[in-house]
């Protein structure tokens, strides 16, 4: 400590504490945290049959749901590690006509659908962003309903990813930059899936509609 006159002073501690304060400082504002999109969906399909509690703020029953962008249109998305690839809903396929190419390793799945064993030999990547966060990520096409764009095992394995099971959140690290997905709340889930369920409803009766009426045998 250098005294420097009446109640003047100065501590080498104290200096190092400013140091490393104004330097954590500085670490944190280097991170990007991504928020989920707001608008309105660019499809619709009801995400989780299981509804959570709108009442219920914690993380600790759901998975990661979140909004992304893709081609400026708004899709759902998920991170599930239980998931062994990464996955393209076929309508997001359709509605966007993303190109698709052959996957190099065809493979069947069961548990996707009831109808039996399924084939995929599609691939397509997908650019996507979630805030400042954009990508390609390359998906295997599957006729799925829980999401538009599914990220499973590759994609977290690729970003080394640190997920905090209390926060639900998942950081980062991509193009030198630091990330932190902000999950959904349960709450918005459910209204998501309600703005969802309106939205398919209003679309399959314009089906309706448009479809041609069977002709009538004489």
């Amino acid at each position: 400590m250098i005294l420097r006159g009446v109640d003047h002073y100065s501590s080498q501690d104290e200096q190092e504490s400013e140091s490393e304060t104004s330097s954590e400082e500085s670490n944190d504002k280097s991170k990007e945290i991504a928020y989920p999109c707001e608008e309105d969906f660019l499809m619709i399909k009801r995400l989780l049959s299981n509804q959570p509690i709108p009442k219920e703020p914690t993380q600790r029953e759901n998975i990661f749901h979140t909004r992304c962008k893709i081609l400026e249109n708004t899709c759902s998305l998920i991170v599930d590690s239980g998931s062994c690839c990464n996955c393209c809903s076929t309508r997001l396929l359709d509605k966007l006509a993303l190109t698709i190419i052959p996957h190099p390793k065809p493979y069947k799945l069961h548990w996707l659908n009831e109808s039996g064993d399924l084939t995929f030999q599609h691939q397509v990547k997908v650019k996507l962003s979630i805030g400042k966060y954009e990508d390609s990520v390359l998906c295997d096409v599957v006729p799925m309903e829980a999401c538009h764009v599914l990220l499973g095992r590759p994609w977290q394995f690729d970003m080394k990813i640190m997920h905090n099971g209390l926060t639900n959140e998942i950081t980062f690290t991509h193009k030198d930059r630091k990330f932190v997905l902000h999950p959904l709340s349960p709450s918005q889930v459910v209204e998501d899936q309600i703005q969802m369920r309106k939205k398919l409803e209003k679309e399959r009766k314009e089906d309706k509609k448009n479809s041609p009426s069977p002709k009538k045998s004489n």
